[in-house]
């Protein structure tokens, strides 16, 4: 088990993919009937990379981007955040980078997902066992990295050699159905990684999902930290969260919004939820923030450049009482 003590004293490492997402635009705007549409920065990795950068902490990618205009479209991208690409690493021949076509709009939000051949996805041993991790903070991951192969074995190498080091892991189950061959194979691969990480974040559907049966995955999440883990946040959408650590459970609410779109909350509360640990407050404290700015962004166009700064975020606090649990 690592220290979650020295987050904050160094960068952190977000394994997994960067890429581009495209919205329908004005604001409202179904795809179907859009003339124009705007392109930012997407892929759950960079959004949380974002989400760092924004909350004040530094942040690094780990990944490999199509050898193209819409790879180099993701490197400018990274570097207009501040985001260290240094282990960006360019995929060979046809494969592309990951596109999302967007609707900025709360009821019946389109989003087309194109994932061919991904990019990401050709990560390879090679392309982690370069990497220096003791530099880190902490490494943060999310699910989608497992899917497939070569992907999937890069992965847990990477695990296996930040945990030989005593750096943290942080895992953001983020389970997408589409990206995998089958239900089976991906219940195997996320408890296989679970078993491995200091702190697990997912919602209900994907902890129910993890135990088999939707009415266990409550008991999954408690169940991760006696298996080791420090802290597993168990959301529940409208009805907040609960938070399991050594100490207990504790249960919070979400903050009230004018939401735009559904898209980001979860990038930008696992960005914010780990940035508030990473500048000592206590988990209660990081759950308020991460669901803070959570609200902020589905009441903002796209999701990395919606990613709020520290300081609209203390605004939004000071503004906002700490929710009542459902």
């Amino acid at each position: 088990m690592a220290s979650l003590l020295q987050l904050g004293q160094k960068p952190f490492l977000v394994i997994g993919r960067a890429g581009m997402d495209i919205y329908a635009d004005p604001p409202g705007t179904s795809i179907e009937q859009a003339a124009r549409f705007t392109a930012a920065l997407g892929g759950s990795s960079a959004n949380i990379a974002a989400a760092l950068i924004r909350a004040g902490q530094q942040a690094a990618l780990l990944t490999r981007v199509s050898d193209d205009a819409v790879g180099r479209f993701c490197l400018a991208q990274l570097d207009a955040y501040g985001i260290d690409r240094a282990h960006v690493s360019l995929a060979d021949g046809e494969a592309r980078n990951s596109l999302a076509v967007v609707e900025t709009r709360l009821e019946n939000c389109q989003s087309v997902i194109y994932r061919n051949h991904a990019a990401d996805f050709e990560m390879t041993v090679e392309d982690v066992e370069v990497v220096d991790f003791s530099r880190f903070g902490a490494v943060i991951t999310t699910g989608t990295v497992l899917a497939v192969e070569p992907s999937r074995s890069a992965s847990f190498r990477a695990f296996d050699l930040v945990r030989a080091v005593g750096v943290p892991l942080i895992f953001d189950v983020d389970y997408r159905p589409y990206s995998w061959a089958s239900a089976a194979d991906a219940s195997q691969a996320y408890s296989r990684a679970a078993d491995m990480c200091d702190v697990i974040v997912g919602n209900d559907v994907e902890f129910g999902f993890m135990a088999g049966r939707m009415e266990d995955g409550l008991e999954a999440a408690r169940s991760l930290v006696g298996a080791g883990a420090q802290i597993v946040v168990y959301k529940m959408g409208e009805k907040g969260a609960i938070t399991f650590t050594a100490q207990g459970a504790l249960q919070t609410g979400i903050y009230p919004t004018a939401a735009l779109k559904p898209t980001g909350a979860g990038d930008a509360f696992l960005g914010n939820f780990i940035a508030s640990l990473a500048r000592g407050d206590d988990v209660q404290a990081a759950v308020l923030r991460g669901s803070a700015a959570a609200a902020m962004v589905v009441a903002r166009v796209a999701c990395a450049p919606a990613m709020p700064t520290t300081a609209e975020l203390d605004a939004f606090l000071a503004q906002h009482p700490a929710p009542i649990c459902a």
